[in-house]
């Protein structure tokens, strides 16, 4: 029992930062019709940029507040992760809104080699940690359940400070950003650009700004995702945005792209799937989890291709 305990909370953080990245390319998605593959190593720039401004403050600036370096960590973070994406919008995309459907997606294929190749290039191909007392202090953990085996040994479940904060942070910014699509005129305006953006531009609506400013919320979620994988990890490398990204995009297309709710469960159910066959297989086949994890890809992509959340496609006559 402490054992299945265990993983179900691992499988519950792992699966809120995929839901945190899945919501960025749900919400790209949902007013342009482009999936942005440079998401991915946009979430492991901002991971990456969270390091740097973790040494600066507690190696260089000998500040000594775990709370007071995470907040300025995510504040400098989300503004300059967004100024990437922003760029990124105005650069490689907008351009090519009016062309053929496979050029923004050659182009966001690109942006994501361009950005995982800086990186690598910068920062070097090792991976990066954050210092060990920063990394121990949110390491603290909480005894949950406890359990005697067999052989009489004792296993125990546990929840961590990284795991608390991993579930507040997801909880907060899905409950603050469905607001902001469903409640507020911005929300409107992206919600009537998803629908028509001709329509919308003649009614008013400034298209190219609010898919900029789309883009801007995709990114300001990304960088929390990377400030939370880099805690609960302790390190980031610079192809650690592919294989979580790919993953976060599968768990959009499984909760429905274009639902944010349907992106975060959609993340959970994928990380659960994760640790959970971790914790019921040994050697081999426990490697084998992207690959049951992505077959869930391609089985949701034939027998339900709307998600579990989304909604069926209309055509437009």
């Amino acid at each position: 029992m402490a054992e299945f305990l265990q993983q179900l909370i691992n499988g519950l953080a792992v699966g809120s930062l995929y839901g945190l990245i899945a919501v960025g390319y749900t919400m790209v998605f949902g007013i342009i019709g482009m999936v942005n593959f440079a998401h991915g190593d946009l979430f492991m720039l901002s991971a990456m940029i969270a390091f740097i401004l973790f040494l600066i403050l507690i190696t260089l600036l000998g500040v000594s507040s775990i709370i007071v370096s995470l907040l300025v960590v995510l504040l400098i973070g989300m503004v300059l992760t967004s100024l990437w994406n922003w760029a990124i919008e105005r650069i490689a995309y907008r351009p090519l809104r009016g062309s053929f459907r496979l050029a923004p997606l050659i182009s966001a294929i690109g942006i994501s080699l361009a950005l995982s190749n800086f990186v690598q290039i910068v920062q070097g191909a090792g991976p990066k940690a954050i210092p060990n007392s920063f990394g121990d202090a949110l390491n603290q953990k909480f005894e949950i359940w406890q359990d005697v085996d067999a052989s009489g040994h004792t296993m125990d479940a546990t929840l961590s400070l990284k795991h608390i904060m991993v579930f507040v942070t997801t909880a907060v910014l899905l409950a603050i950003f469905w607001y902001l699509v469903t409640k507020t005129s911005l929300g409107r305006a992206q919600r009537a650009c998803e629908q028509d953006r001709k329509m919308a531009a003649l009614l008013g609506v400034n298209v190219d700004r609010t898919i900029s400013i789309t883009f801007i919320m995709g990114a300001a979620l990304a960088s929390v995702a990377g400030l939370m994988f880099l805690i609960f990890y302790g390190s980031v490398n610079f192809h650690d945005g592919f294989v979580p990204g790919v993953k976060a995009f599968t768990a959009a297309v499984l909760g429905g792209i274009g639902s944010l709710p349907g992106a975060v469960i959609g993340g959970i159910l994928i990380g659960l799937m994760e640790k959970l066959w971790e914790g019921s297989f040994d050697g081999n086949v426990a490697a084998y989890r992207d690959v049951a994890v992505f077959s869930v890809l391609a089985i949701t992509l034939i027998f339900m291709p709307q998600g579990l959340l989304g909604r069926p496609e209309v055509e437009k006559v």
